[in-house]
Formats: structure tokens, C-alpha cells, sequence
């Protein structure tokens, strides 16, 4: 029988891939006991791994990084693949362990599968044990004086304040003692994770650099600077004034409560601080309501738009995925989407917007296009905000709130600084017509090496025109 003093303890890493403020790590390296850290390459289905193709260059370098930390630490990571309740039934008795730690996540095809693992291995006598740290509230117990989940934001902000300032974040562990013989490995390069010939994501690594190392480095940036003017200046696409940390948030690299801990005490603006705590908030706004309402990426939450009169997904989809609308801002947006795998905030509801209410094509296209396209994808996040963008979300801007995209890259980048550094092809063009080219006159475009339709798309839809078309179709939505 297995001595449970010297027995290792399984320590499953899922989206939490860092050491630092890591529950289930932390209580395992406690023990004393050899500690044995798994991840496990879950089927797709499972909602685990990597949302889309971009986020699965991410994970690749989060996972190497991860390994690089817990060998320093002491105890290197073990890659497995497969259904995990199958690999797990194998792997704890092939290292001898007989407790099993993990933080608890809260996606609905993930809740499943821990319900399961547990009553299994429980049943078998064996030890596991979960973690919350995930989000900075339980979805399970922060609900309405009527027990019910939140529906709108600034209630749900509220009960969140009312909480109180979450746990103090748990350090890193300083040593991990690894198990007398460490299991076999899968190995990364095998898992595919990567894109050859072509390599789309060449250019991610200008911007990128995946790891918990990383994300604490951005953390400090953001706080030591950017923060200070973030209520204003975050809206504006050309400025660096967001903190960025949603990829490393997506999977795990840090915790939202390291994240919450580092604006405490801060010399910036009290507004500042208090508007990226709400953008946080925010973030565990949308898992709350994909916890409470699991097919938030399939259905609409407001039901009555069900039978929204929707465009087929053809021509005009492909132009806005490839930025070849002819609106510059929709534009730019797309591309450095495609050049960076992310999207500035504000332009991420332009082109959404653009999308939804000018092109008429349903919300759910854009959503599958943007989880397979961000690093940053996040199942209950990209849901949650694009139906929040097309009025059939909880708490959603108005449908008939439409973007001019004309007006908002006038308002939000003024001198076309953003523009320019994704459509190279306006680069030359007066900043009086570099959000409306089609407006601009003939010299002026032909001293900017323009020709619209050829150098640069025309329109594909006319602004007044597509908007009258929305409400129209928006109004007999409503009168049905």
C-alpha cells in the first residue's frame, strides 16, 4: 500500500500557467511531498486548450515557459494528451500518487468534466482537491437578494465592491521537490502548436512575449506608467495606453488578483484606477454570465433576436476579415488583428459594430472569426461582448447604437496615426480625408498614390445607407 507521507502529489495545471498566486500549487508544495506538475492536452471539445489557431501559438510558449520556471523550481512538467479523466485514470497510479490538486475553472464543459473526475477518484479513495483563484468571485455565490444571477453590470460591480479587496496573492512556491523518478513526456514540438509554411504568426513576436516572466514585467510597466491617463487615453488606438494583460489572463499566466493587487496604493488618478478596476470587473463579468448561461457563444441571450432578418456570410464577411472594407478604421482594425493577433479595445466595437449593423451578418461569424484570430481569445469574454455590441446580450448597448465608423476614427485617431501604421497604403493621404478617402478629391488622392478600387477598396456598403437599413430591420424586430 502506498505510503501517504512519501506519495507524490499531481499537481494538474489547466488555464493557470504560472507559479506565482497558484492555490493548488502552493497547498501541494506545502505538503512536502514530491510534488508531479501535469497538463494534459485535452480533446477540443473540452474547452481547455487553445480557443483558436492564434491562441495556440500562445499556448505553446506559455507551456515552454511554464516548464523552463517549474525545472528551475524543481520538479519539470509532464505533457500528456488525451480525454482527461482517461489520462488521469493511468497517470496517478503509474507515479504512485495518490492526491490530485487543481484550481477549479468554470466553463460549463469544464465543470463537467472535474464533477466527474472527482466522484471517480474519490470513489476509489483517492484525494482531490480544488482551488478557487480563477476569478475574484465565485459565480456560484455571488448572486442577487433573490439568490439569481447578475443581468446587468453595475449591480454586479457593486456586490463585487462589496466583497471587500479580494485574498492577498499567494507567492510562488521558492522549491518544489520532484518526484525520485519523473514520469514520461509528451513532447511540445510534437503537439503541432505551432503555424509552417506559411507562418502567419512571424509577426506576433514583435509584440508578444508569452510567459508568466512576461506578464508580470507588462504588469509593472502598465502600473508605473500607462495607468495614470487610462480612463481617457485607452480609447485611443495609436496610443500604448491599454495594460494588455488579456492574453496572459486568458490562459493563466497571471491571476486577476496579482493584477487587482498591483493598483492598490498607486499615485495615479483615483478615476484612473478605479475605471481599469471596472475593465477588470468587467472580465469577470462576462464569466459570470457564461457560467449562469452556458451557450452564450451559440444563442442569443435576449431571445427576442432570434429572428433578426441576418445577411448570409459571404463576399462582404470575407472583406471585413481580410480589412478590405474601404472604411479605414474597420480596416486597420482587421489587420492588425491578423499582424498581431489582438485588437485595440475601441476598434474591436467599430468592427464589430460594422460588422453586425452595417454589414447585417450575425454577431455569432464575428465571434468564431475573433476566437480563432486572438491570442487574448477567451471563451466567455469574445461571447459576452460581441452580443453586448449587438444589443442581445445582458446588459447590451442598444441595437440601435450604430458605430460611424467615419466618425469614430475622426474622434479616437485624429492625425491617423493608427491607420496608417495597418494600411500602408493611406499612408501618404491628408489626415482630413484619412478616415473617408472616398470624400477626398482627385489630387488629393493622386498625390497620395491612391486610386480607390484599385490601391485602396471603395466602400462595400454606403454608411447612411446600411444604418437606415439597420433600424428598419431592427424596428420590424421589434413590431413583430
Amino acid at each position: 500500500m502506498t505510503n501517504k507521507t512519501a506519495a507524490p502529489v499531481v499537481v494538474w495545471f489547466r488555464k493557470d500557467l504560472r507559479l506565482d498566486d497558484n492555490a493548488a500549487l502552493a497547498a501541494a508544495a506545502d505538503t512536502g511531498r514530491p510534488v508531479i506538475p501535469l497538463y494534459i492536452r485535452e480533446p477540443e471539445a473540452a474547452g481547455t486548450g487553445p480557443l483558436g489557431a492564434a491562441q495556440a501559438w500562445w499556448l505553446h510558449h506559455a507551456l515552454a515557459s511554464l516548464a523552463r520556471d517549474l525545472e528551475k523550481a524543481g520538479s519539470p512538467l509532464v505533457l500528456r494528451s488525451g480525454a482527461a479523466a482517461g489520462v488521469l485514470r493511468k497517470f496517478v497510479p503509474e507515479t504512485g500518487a495518490d492526491t490530485l490538486y487543481w484550481n477549479r475553472r468554470h466553463d460549463p464543459a469544464g465543470i463537467s468534466i472535474d464533477k466527474e473526475i472527482k466522484r471517480v477518484f474519490k470513489a476509489e479513495g483517492l484525494d482531490v482537491h480544488s482551488f478557487s483563484g480563477q476569478l475574484l468571485h465565485d459565480p456560484t455565490r455571488l448572486l442577487t437578494g433573490e439568490k439569481k444571477p447578475y443581468r446587468v453590470y453595475t449591480p454586479f460591480w457593486k456586490a463585487l465592491e462589496r466583497e471587500g479587496e479580494p485574498p492577498e496573492p499567494i507567492e510562488a512556491p521558492k522549491h518544489i521537490k520532484a518526484p525520485t523518478k519523473a514520469p514520461p513526456s509528451e513532447m511540445l514540438d510534437d503537439w503541432k502548436f505551432l503555424p509552417v509554411k506559411p507562418d502567419w504568426a512571424a509577426s506576433f513576436k514583435d509584440i508578444w512575449a508569452p510567459g508568466e516572466a512576461a506578464a508580470r514585467q507588462r504588469l509593472d510597466d502598465f502600473v508605473d506608467g500607462a495607468i495614470a491617463g487610462y480612463k481617457v487615453d485607452r480609447d485611443h488606438p495609436a496610443l500604448d495606453a491599454t495594460c494588455r494583460m488579456s492574453p496572459y489572463l486568458a490562459l493563466g499566466e497571471i491571476s486577476p488578483a496579482r493584477i487587482w493587487h498591483a493598483t492598490r496604493g498607486l499615485k495615479a488618478p483615483a478615476d484612473d484606477v478605479i475605471h481599469f478596476r471596472k475593465e477588470l470587473a468587467w472580465r469577470e463579468f462576462c464569466h459570470h454570465l457564461h457560467f449562469h448561461f452556458p451557450a452564450l457563444a451559440e444563442k442569443n441571450w435576449n431571445e427576442r433576436f432570434d429572428d433578426f432578418p441576418w445577411e448570409k456570410a459571404g463576399k462582404h464577411f470575407r472583406l471585413w476579415t481580410q480589412g478590405m472594407t474601404g472604411y479605414p478604421i474597420v480596416d486597420a482594425g482587421m489587420r492588425q488583428l491578423w499582424k498581431h493577433g489582438w485588437m485595440h479595445n475601441r476598434v474591436r466595437m467599430i468592427t464589430a459594430s460594422f460588422l453586425i449593423k452595417h454589414l447585417m451578418i450575425d454577431w455569432r461569424h464575428g465571434e468564431k472569426w475573433f476566437r480563432d484570430t486572438l491570442v487574448d481569445a477567451d471563451a466567455a469574454s469574445n461571447p459576452a461582448n460581441w452580443q453586448w455590441v449587438a444589443g442581445s446580450g445582458a446588459d447590451a448597448s442598444p441595437f440601435f447604437r450604430i458605430f460611424n465608423p467615419i466618425l469614430q476614427g475622426e474622434k479616437f485617431d485624429p492625425d491617423g496615426t493608427y491607420v496608417r501604421a495597418f494600411v500602408p497604403e493611406l499612408e501618404h493621404l491628408d489626415a482630413a480625408f484619412i478616415h473617408k478617402p472616398f470624400d477626398a478629391p482627385a489630387g488629393v488622392l493622386k498625390e497620395a498614390n491612391i486610386e480607390l478600387g484599385t490601391t485602396y477598396p471603395k466602400p462595400i456598403v454606403d454608411h447612411a445607407k446600411a444604418r437606415e437599413g439597420a433600424l428598419a430591420a431592427y424596428k420590424s424586430l421589434k413590431n413583430a
